[in-house]
């Protein structure tokens, strides 16, 4: 299925690698990366100050950056091509669900539905699972200033939203990947072994590192 594949996308709660591991599956495949771009949205640092005061204008601010990405993308046909990307378009109310108000969240859905591109569907989708307090510890080992506010709780609830949201996802292949068992951001083996079980895949769905 990885061999077929020309639009992947890796996504996962905050820490969990997704971006790393886009970039480095990228590399081994020699394709084109389509990557989040955090540090291009003004009101994230604020956000995670005060989430209820900046939640809309910060969920707003990643919707028309993700969907300028897109567009861009189909415009130049890079989809002729092998894309690796680290988020999923059809995930983003997720946070919006999360950290917004009713109205705000309407008002959301209002601008994502009338804004939302018509963007192919991922060829496979590699999501990266792992607890709260593992995530915790990866988010303060990167150090990124925006970040420094976000707490166990918070990230707890994202990990939450991300699991019900994969439980019942069915628009593309699936590949699970425990990342409390394996670490193919930082693990060469750990890289290897995903890396050839995606290879091997031949399932709509699979979860690999978990207890038979």
């Amino acid at each position: 299925m990885l061999d077929k594949a020309k639009y992947i996308v890796v996504d996962g709660p905050i820490g969990a690698g997704k971006t790393s591991l886009a970039r480095r599956l990228a590399e081994r495949l020699g394709s084109a990366t389509l990557l989040e771009k955090p540090q291009d949205n003004p009101f994230l640092a604020r956000f995670y100050q005060d989430m209820e005061r900046h939640g809309l204008a910060t969920q707003l601010a990643f919707l028309f950056q993700r969907i300028d990405q897109l567009r861009e993308l189909a415009q130049n046909d890079l989809f002729t091509s092998r894309v690796v990307s680290d988020f999923l378009l059809d995930k983003d109310p997720l946070f919006a669900a999360m950290n917004l108000s009713d109205d705000e969240y309407a008002l959301y859905q209002k601008v994502y539905e009338h804004l939302k591109p018509q963007a192919p569907t991922p060829d496979l989708v590699i999501y990266l699972q792992a607890e709260p307090d593992t995530l915790v510890e990866r988010v303060r080992r990167r150090g990124m200033d925006a970040e420094k506010r976000i707490t166990e709780s918070y990230l707890a609830r994202v990990a939450e939203r991300y699991a019900r949201f994969f439980y019942t996802y069915d628009a593309a292949p699936l590949f699970i990947v425990n990342a409390e068992v394996l670490n193919p951001v930082d693990n060469d083996d750990d890289f290897e072994l995903v890396f050839q079980r995606l290879q091997a895949m031949r399932s709509y769905r699979e979860f690999f590192g978990y207890a038979q």
